[in-house]
């Protein structure tokens, strides 16, 4: 058989998707059924499934089988933050309060000045000024934990720091082990860099050191990616004894962390790097304290890896804007941003306590403190089909499988961002969540 014959394969079934044989929802037989139905090896059968999963025609979910999607990857997750139209968006998570815009606007009074913008209107650098820098490390201390001013890098916004952070570790080809489920983005970033991302098994405190140490031995990494505080998706935060191991297996390794706190403000947890300051490159931004429009990205990188991190920014073309720096400088200096996240904090509690009392009877992950929670789908219900149930109600939901690092083991849940709708719509989306939660997936259209 030549060795194309699974891209023939492959075709084959993608034909039967676009001409309706097979539609969205519909189960592919195991492999072992469909090599023998094909007459071809167990192995080929496997590469033909991995095929379409890279096509996106198919999703697997752990447990249960390979699905037909119903929709070709497009191979850019760029389109995951694109406004879907969705009345209520619950996967969108960018916090906007009634009177943030308000507090905004009294802090940048005055920067409209010809001498203000002068000086806003500036060419920014990757270091920032010191009045700057020291802003910034004053904003981001937190119980016992103060960055010096000398080691923060600053990019446009939270995605362009982990682009630099990565870029700046881990060589072209290299491998990065990160959390099994995971922000989505570092997928794309890690594509364009020419990074593998290698997944790393959890459980209910987050990252498992053993899993650290067999991926290494396995893979041999270049650095670690992970979200200590408030993870996305799934919302835990690692405790103290979990935090010790996973530093110390990172050291022992001499694998640097890249942290991400892009959450952490929801906590009053100090970040890895209080541990390990000269291995973790912590990594924040502004645009989920203040406003998504505002952003401004922060990178405390050790010593030794500060000029590493500061060519990768400038390689990258991340620099910030100057008027970002200014608008920015006021905000941190003069305690708005302070106040946003108090305000924030607040907000998150309400709503994940909504969150809870409406998915009550269901099983739920969630973190008191956060803007998000993951939900695991009862047996009657798939993930892209739920989500694709929900759009038919004007919600929009992230599927489980665009924060699965492997492709086709991701479980069968949905992440919900709670963070977007005002209160009485997310309590009506949650209603309505909840109802559907509670028909069989083959009945849903006839609860139209």
């Amino acid at each position: 058989m030549s060795r194309f014959e699974y891209l023939r394969l492959a075709d084959a079934v993608a034909a039967e998707i676009e001409n309706g044989g097979l539609k969205p929802g519909d189960q592919l037989p195991p492999q072992r059924t469909f090599a023998y139905e094909r007459k071809i090896a167990a192995s080929t059968a496997s590469r033909v499934y991995t095929e379409l999963l890279r096509r996106g025609l198919v999703v697997g979910e752990v447990g249960r089988g390979t699905f037909i999607s119903g929709k070709v990857a497009r191979g850019d997750t760029a389109a995951l933050t694109e406004p879907r139209g969705a009345r209520i968006d619950l996967e969108i998570n960018y916090p906007r309060l009634p009177t943030q815009a308000a507090l905004i606007a009294k802090s940048l009074e005055g920067l409209d000045r010809p001498e203000a913008l002068e000086i806003a209107l500036r060419q920014g650098t990757s270091a920032g000024t010191q009045a700057a820098r020291n802003v910034t490390a004053n904003f981001l201390s937190r119980n016992g934990w103060s960055p010096n001013p000398e080691q923060i890098v600053f990019t446009a916004n939270g995605r362009q720091c982990i682009a630099a952070a990565l870029s700046a570790v881990v060589p072209p080809g290299g491998r990065c082990g990160v959390e099994a489920l995971t922000y989505p983005f570092i997928k794309g970033i890690a594509a364009r860099l020419g990074v593998t991302l290698v997944p790393l098994a959890m459980d209910e405190d987050g990252v498992r050191p053993d899993a650290i140490q067999r991926a290494h031995r396995e893979s041999h990494l270049s650095a670690l990616y992970i979200q200590p505080t408030i993870q996305n998706p799934l919302g835990m935060t690692m405790p103290p004894a979990r935090r010790a191991d996973v530093v110390r297996m990172a050291e022992k390794l001499e694998l640097p962390i890249i942290e991400d706190s892009v959450y952490g403000f929801l906590s009053d947890e100090v970040p890895l790097a209080t541990l390990a300051p000269d291995n973790c490159i912590f990594l924040d931004s502004l645009s989920k304290k203040v406003a998504p429009g505002l952003a401004l990205g922060f990178i405390v990188a050790p010593t030794r890896l500060r000029e590493s991190v500061m060519a990768s920014v400038r390689s990258g073309g991340w620099t910030a804007a100057g008027y970002a720096f200014a608008a920015g400088q006021r905000l941190m200096a003069d305690g708005t941003a302070a106040e946003l996240v108090r305000l924030k904090r607040a907000d998150a509690q309400r709503r994940q306590q909504l969150a809870g009392e409406r998915l009550a009877g269901f099983e739920i992950q969630a973190n008191p403190q956060s803007y998000h929670l993951w939900l695991t789908l009862p047996h009657h219900w798939r993930s892209q089909t739920f989500v694709a149930a929900a759009a038919k109600r004007d919600i929009a939901l992230t599927p489980s499988t665009t924060f699965a690092v492997t492709p086709g083991h991701a479980p069968n849940a949905v992440r919900l961002a709670l963070a977007q709708p005002p209160i009485d719509q997310l309590d009506q989306a949650l209603q309505t969540l909840a109802g559907m939660l509670k028909v069989q997936e083959e009945d849903f259209d006839s609860t139209e």
